[in-house]
């Protein structure tokens, strides 16, 4: 079972915030900043060049942020389990945004995937195949973040970096970069296919 109802999560989320950072649960639009801000310094420099499969879109704000920064890739498709999510993104985008369970589902395949805050509220069991399948669909290389530690939480997801390591090593992962000096409790990693 999952950790959590996604739907009734994100629902009451967005009918008490509207289309905001924290209409899908963030803390703050700040917070989803940093987090979007450590994504894309670790996304080459030229992402007109790529791909990106952006895995729990969500409203598409990630997209927007890139655009915004004039960091825009070369394709961009939004995928989200949530019928809300596929609406507003699309709508806001402009872009193509799937509705699929990124747990179970076949996955479209592009140059980098990234996911910012949708394991968040996964098992452990459901972290793993969420990462196993968007790791698999990507070419280059996934980029994720993770509420990080040894926290444990009625609804939160807590990873230690033990636990991505061993993820990594079982999906055989060439290269692996983490990054946790911008926020307390977070971190974010790049799993490469190649030890660029």
């Amino acid at each position: 079972m999952p950790r959590v109802d996604s739907q009734k999560f994100y629902s009451s989320a967005i009918d008490k915030y509207g289309i905001t950072a924290k209409g899908v649960n963030w803390h703050s639009k700040e917070s989803q900043k940093i987090r979007f801000d450590i994504i894309l310094e670790m996304l080459p420099d030229k992402l007109s060049s790529y791909s990106i499969a952006d895995a729990g879109c969500g409203f598409g704000d990630l997209y927007l942020y890139m655009t915004k920064k004039k960091r825009a890739p070369r394709e961009y498709i939004g995928i989200d389990s949530l019928a809300d999510m596929y609406s507003i993104a699309s709508e806001r985008t402009g872009c193509e945004i799937l509705i699929a369970d990124i747990c179970k589902e076949s996955l479209p395949a592009a140059d980098y995937y990234v996911c910012s805050g949708a394991m968040n509220v996964l098992e452990e069991f459901e972290t793993h195949l969420f990462v196993q399948n968007c790791f698999n669909a990507c070419r280059v290389g996934f980029i994720f973040n993770v509420l990080h530690g040894e926290k444990k939480s009625e609804t939160y997801n807590y990873i230690t970096t033990a636990q991505i390591e061993q993820m990594a090593e079982h999906l055989g992962v060439k290269k692996v970069v983490f990054r946790d000096d911008y926020m307390q409790d977070d971190i974010t990693v790049l799993f490469l296919k190649e030890a660029i």
